[in-house]
């Protein structure tokens, strides 16, 4: 990185952003004073206008700053090594970065390992031109900034500057469709950075999911209040397996008489699952109770080995798979719904050992678009509402977050007002925002077969569908450019057979 680029352009892009501020503050301060109001002017509705407008330039300025923080932390480590000799020994520069640290973190009041991070963070962006000039223009927050550092680590320069343009370049050869990234709540930016990152690693899924699934743990962590933390790290398809089990018999209590919350009961299954499953298979206390009452040693082994085995997952749950891993003749990564990539191997074995209500999802190998819904009972209604889980991924209104199985599926347009059951006119809400729709001046924009609908807010914003960005599938790297026509038709009338 070049020391102190770009300054002029920063200053230029904060002092135009500190002028729209000082015109609204300007314009809300008559308003209040009741000075040169037109007629017919509303004036709470265009001073509520007005909040909304700072926010935003509040919101671009804030990005504005943090590409200065992040070009003066990463411009002060360098320039903190350029005063050393060109022959200076590894441990000069090692002190003189750590004194660098300690200094910023003293000016910014934070701790040295956060010092550390913000280092290591503003680095990798500014080592990104697109990402923080995104940022200095205020299209994208430090937030998403720090995804895009997070998720290249462990990149070489090629993959991270590739992921860099699928993101932000729209002239690269496949651009993410969709809201644009600053459009995109952090927690969704991430999971769509992720699921190319996944794709496009240098590393295949299924190595490095070995790696994790040797790692899978469980964590326990006390905490105040009397209360403590217990977190399980495991293979994504039995995690995602735990949480729609949990949820769904989470809400089969929820009633009337029923004082939890949604929130509350989820613990409580889990912890009640847990202890009477140990209970159960190890007759309690295997060292006391179950010795007193006769048990040989032997039957409790035998119960604790049937304890360890984790079962197929027994959840409703969709798994998106390109047609050649199904086949077994690529290793692309399948897409479990409400987790994201997993590896090929994964998937068929979820094809194998599946749930009941297990739904496997087929995509064209040409462009990605899905194929089939595989269903084990044919319902015209419910074969539409898996469509819909699998075209929106989560709630479609702006921002959430919610995945498939706590929402519902909403007509866009009223049935009372002429809308049909129809792909394009269905969407997934969750019940908050269901809610809202119907007692709100949020409108929806008309949905398609394959992209869910976008927003307009009541005061005219307008919000892009958040695309789920599927990408057309690998071809086996043995076949013939000549023979890819011949299996295109056999596996379509396979699929429609």
């Amino acid at each position: 990185m070049e020391i102190g680029t770009g300054g002029t352009a920063v200053v230029e892009g904060l002092e135009s952003s500190m002028s729209a501020f000082r015109r609204l503050v300007q314009e809300d301060t008559a308003l209040a004073s009741s000075a040169c109001v037109g007629a017919g002017v509303d004036v709470l509705q265009r001073r509520y206008e007005l909040r909304l407008t700072r926010l935003e330039v509040v919101k671009r300025l804030e990005a504005q700053l943090a590409a200065v923080k992040a070009r003066d932390v990463a411009d002060a480590l360098d320039i903190q090594h350029a005063l050393l000799a060109p022959d200076a020994p590894v441990h000069e520069h090692t002190y003189a970065e750590m004194s660098a640290v300690e200094e910023i973190a003293g000016i910014l009041t934070i701790s040295s390992p956060a010092a550390s991070a913000l280092a290591d963070q503003s680095r990798r962006v500014c080592s990104l031109p697109p990402v923080i000039e995104a940022l200095a223009a205020g299209a994208v927050s430090w937030q998403h900034a720090r995804i895009v550092a997070d998720e290249t680590e462990g990149l070489d320069a090629t993959g991270a500057a590739g992921l860099v343009a699928h993101f932000f370049d729209p002239s690269a050869p496949n651009p993410a469709r969709g809201a644009a990234p600053g459009d995109l709540v952090p927690s969704r930016f991430r999971a769509k950075v992720r699921s190319w990152r996944e794709r496009h690693h240098p590393d295949t899924i299924e190595k490095r999911h070995a790696k994790g699934a040797a790692d899978r743990r469980m964590e326990y962590t006390p905490d105040r209040d009397g209360m403590a933390w217990l977190s399980l790290y495991l293979p994504g398809n039995t995690a995602s397996a735990i949480w729609n089990r949990t949820t769904a018999s989470a809400r089969g209590l929820q009633g009337p008489d029923e004082p939890r919350t949604l929130t509350q009961l989820r613990p409580d299954v889990a912890a009640s699952l847990l202890l009477g499953a140990g209970a159960l298979a190890g007759g309690g206390n295997t060292t006391g109770a179950g010795a007193a009452s006769g048990n040989p040693a032997g039957e409790a082994a035998g119960n604790t080995a049937e304890l360890g085995k984790v079962p197929a997952p027994r959840a409703d749950v969709l798994v998106t798979v390109p047609v050649f891993s199904l086949l077994g003749l690529t290793d692309e990564p399948a897409v479990l719904d409400g987790f994201g990539p997993i590896p090929a191997s994964m998937a068929r074995r979820l094809v194998t050992d599946g749930a009941e209500s297990f739904y496997r999802v087929l995509v064209d190998p040409r462009d990605g678009a899905p194929l089939q819904i595989g269903r084990t009972r044919y319902r015209l209604t419910e074969t539409i509402k898996k469509w819909i889980r699998m075209r929106d991924a989560k709630c479609t209104f702006p921002g959430c977050t919610n995945h498939t199985p706590d929402n519902d599926t909403d007509h866009l347009t009223a049935w009372q007002h002429g809308g049909t059951t129809d792909v394009a006119n269905l969407a997934q809400l969750c019940p908050k925002h269901h809610r809202l729709k119907h007692n709100s001046r949020w409108i929806p924009d008309t949905a398609t077969r394959n992209e869910p609908p976008g927003w307009t807010s009541p005061t005219g914003r307008h919000y892009k569908p958040e695309h789920p960005d599927p990408q057309p599938p690998h071809w086996p790297q043995w076949l013939m450019p000549g023979q890819r026509s011949l299996l295109e038709e056999a596996l379509l009338d396979l699929l429609s057979a």
